[in-house]
């Protein structure tokens, strides 16, 4: 068949879907011209799939966190031009003879080029490339002064002096990822640094030249100003309940500390309550709005009251006992020039190597050094990048196959020997081991979705000792029976790499698993109705026994006012006559009405007949919609829940989902069990009594004149 082209597509029909067939390079290198619409997927998300991450992302082009269609086909067209023989690509193979490379290409002769080149810097002497030799000679060329990033470190540099000063920068503005995964720097952060330097600089020296003013209190400014700022709010507090006390002079008890409230904490220990004793008045309330500065000081401050007084008060006003408002915003406005010059500061990122280092790594100007190693690290920028174009090409030739039978067609999916990319791992649970499991991202989508996929799905939360957080899996069950699975059961699941993941069932999607198992859903269905019925009426039997033997103990007494208790009235046997006879007269007819049913079943094969009817009404429907369910049984909603845009059906059948669970299967054991429960003897004669009847019964209705014969034999013998 030809698609939007020439080609001549080959089909087949896999797992119930007619799909397109990939088993060629020249189906590859043709990927163009396939119709859209018979892609099975249209788009897969980069992760949750056995396949390398670092490979999908190189395909992800347009940076979306998806894999399109688009970026299938340019990347099929670009493998195809740089390998000679694109069968070469079905192989899966993880390393490129040196004769697969095409080199009437440009970029193909480049590239073999290129991997020549690795292979000798590696010391090897082979005729191919490996993935494991790229990422080797990664490792190696980032270990070198320069690898084309633009980045450069400290073994960039053969200076100590360069060496030294890469580190400063590191430490001052931050560092950038090399390629080789170590900090360093680019042309951005050593211009941002040189910048810094000569702000600061400038601004150091703008406070130096006003220092008088900038500094009221010489190297102690700071000091001062901390020891301000640390008593600031609780002095202006203490002032303005002095205006407050003075504007209304009975308010003077209420805005001072009073004892009651010192009497609510004196019976704790006061040393521990310093918090509760900060927030009190910082002194007793005057009306001379003077503030003490020795012992009449709130104690939770006379600390920082103290520190107030030796760096500020005592160099203003020696020897004082009292602070007034006037004095005390002085004492503010003094540090008005400072806290500008502060609010001004350039360069801070550099602060902290010291007014003269910066001035000295001005002067030394080291900067053009710096700027050159970067440029002599950016001229090999195209050689960094034949290095990522070796390394893509690998990972597509090992890769893109695998990843085009898993999208444009599912047959990985439908082999007997491969699984899907999909495919997280086996769940192990109940006796049997579930091989179709998915990793889910997004819960509420899948609670939309799944049950539309008509199969019985086990959510599960997964932990690992070895690996941190939970991993959640959608388990589906394609054969067997429901057994004792239920929500809460611990199973195991192994992922792909055979590690163990403890499992615990969170929910489950219920849908019809086999038809076996449908076979038996009304019955038990029925005994499960039926012990309910059973369960409930022995509850309310009890709670009526109970209630009943309650009411008689209560009523035992005589009644206080002297009453006569109840006489109940004689038996009447007339009565109970009249209800025997009509009980009897309605067995009578049921018996009538049964035996003329059972007279129509002449023959033998009557009964099987009406056996294989009541079998059909019980278990028909069950079966016949189990039967529609399990043919629709669909992937695609639970891929489409895990990001996928799926373009057709994912067919499960009865054939291929016994093939995704296995369910135990033990051999005959003749070995007696010693803790078996013997059978008692009146059920075992039970059990001969009902064997002897259903025999004769049989033989009765198989051959009534030999059994009549058979009959009179024994009453002549008699």
């Amino acid at each position: 068949m030809k698609s939007n082209g020439n080609y001549d597509w080959k089909f087949s029909t896999v797992g119930g879907v007619t799909r397109v067939n990939i088993e060629s390079g020249q189906d590859i290198m043709h990927l163009d011209e396939l119709d859209r619409k018979l892609w099975t997927a249209l788009s897969c998300p980069l992760v949750n799939l056995e396949i390398e991450e670092r490979t999908l992302k190189m395909l992800d082009t347009n940076g979306d966190g998806k894999i399109h269609v688009e970026e299938v086909v340019a990347a099929s067209k670009w493998l195809t031009s740089i390998i000679n023989d694109p069968d070469l690509l079905l192989k899966r193979e993880s390393f490129i003879p040196f004769s697969a490379f095409n080199v009437e290409n440009e970029e193909g002769r480049h590239l073999l080029e290129t991997s020549k080149q690795i292979i000798e810097n590696l010391g090897l002497e082979k005729d191919n490339i490996s993935v494991a030799d790229v990422s080797d000679s990664l490792a190696i060329f980032a270990k070198t002064k320069f690898n084309g990033d633009g980045v450069i470190t400290e073994n960039s540099a053969d200076d100590e002096a360069l060496k030294a000063l890469i580190k400063t920068v590191i430490g001052c503005m931050g560092g950038v990822a090399d390629r080789s995964g170590e900090q360093g720097i680019d042309t951005d952060k050593i211009e941002a640094f040189y910048a810094a330097l000569a702000d600061f600089k400038a601004w150091k020296e703008a406070g130096d030249a006003d220092k008088a003013n900038i500094f009221p209190y010489g190297d102690d400014t700071a000091a001062a100003l901390a020891a301000v700022m640390a008593v600031k709010d609780k002095v202006e507090d203490f002032f303005m309940r002095c205006k407050l006390a003075s504007f209304n002079t009975d308010s003077a008890a209420v805005l001072d500390v009073s004892s009651a409230k010192i009497g609510e904490i004196s019976g704790n220990n006061l040393a521990a309550s310093t918090n509760e004793i900060a927030t009190y008045p910082l002194a007793r309330v005057n009306a001379e709005h003077r503030l003490p500065l020795g012992n009449e000081v709130n104690p939770a401050w006379a600390g920082a009251i103290a520190c107030l007084k030796k760096l500020v008060i005592d160099k203003e006003y020696k020897n004082a006992e009292y602070l007034t408002e006037d004095q005390w915003f002085g004492i503010v406005a003094k540090f008005n020039a400072y806290n500008a010059w502060m609010g001004a500061k350039a360069g801070a990122a550099v602060e902290g190597l010291g007014y003269a280092a910066v001035v000295k790594t001005l002067e030394e100007n080291k900067k053009e050094a710096l700027l050159d190693l970067v440029a002599q690290d950016k001229a090999l920028e195209s050689k960094s990048n034949d290095i990522d174009s070796v390394d893509k090409l690998l990972h597509l030739y090992k890769d893109f196959y695998t990843l085009l039978t898993n999208f444009v067609t599912f047959s990985d999916f439908y082999s007997r020997d491969k699984k899907a990319i999909f495919q997280a791992g086996t769940l192990y649970i109940d006796e049997r081991a579930c091989d179709l499991c998915l990793r889910v991202t997004d819960m509420g989508t899948q609670g939309t979705m799944a049950p539309l996929s008509n199969m019985y799905i086990l959510y599960c939360d997964c932990t690992c000792k070895s690996k941190p957080g939970t991993m959640t899996i959608a388990a589906v069950v394609t054969d067997g029976d429901v057994g004792s699975i239920m929500v809460g059961k611990n199973g195991v699941f192994y992922d792909r790499d055979g590690l163990g993941w403890n499992a615990v069932v969170t929910k489950i999607v219920e849908n019809p698993i086999s038809i076996r198992q449908a076979f038996w859903s009304p019955y038990r269905k029925m005994a499960k109705s039926v012990e309910d019925m059973i369960n409930k009426r022995a509850a309310e039997k009890d709670a009526k026994v109970m209630s009943e033997a309650t009411a008689k103990i209560e009523n035992a007494n005589v009644p206080a006012d002297g009453a006569k208790p109840e006489i109940k009235p004689p038996f009447d046997i007339a009565k109970f006559a009249g209800i025997f006879a009509a009980l009897g007269m309605a067995v009578g007819l049921i018996g009538t009405a049964l035996a003329g049913f059972f007279a129509a079943f002449t023959a033998w094969w009557h009964w099987i007949v009406l056996f294989a009817a009541l079998i059909l009404i019980i278990s028909g429907p069950s079966m016949i919609m189990a039967w529609l369910k399990l043919r629709k049984r669909n992937l695609t909603p639970i891929l489409n829940a895990n990001g996928w845009a799926l373009n057709a059906r994912v067919l499960v059948n009865v054939k291929f989902g016994a093939t995704l669970t296995s369910i135990a299967k033990y051999p005959i054991v003749k070995m007696k069990d010693p803790f078996t429960m013997k059978t008692p003897v009146w059920k075992k004669l039970l059990r001969w009594f009902i064997t002897v009847v259903v025999v004769l019964g049989l033989i009765y209705l198989i051959w009534p004149g030999w059994s009549m014969k058979a009959v009179n034999w024994l009453m002549f013998w008699r």
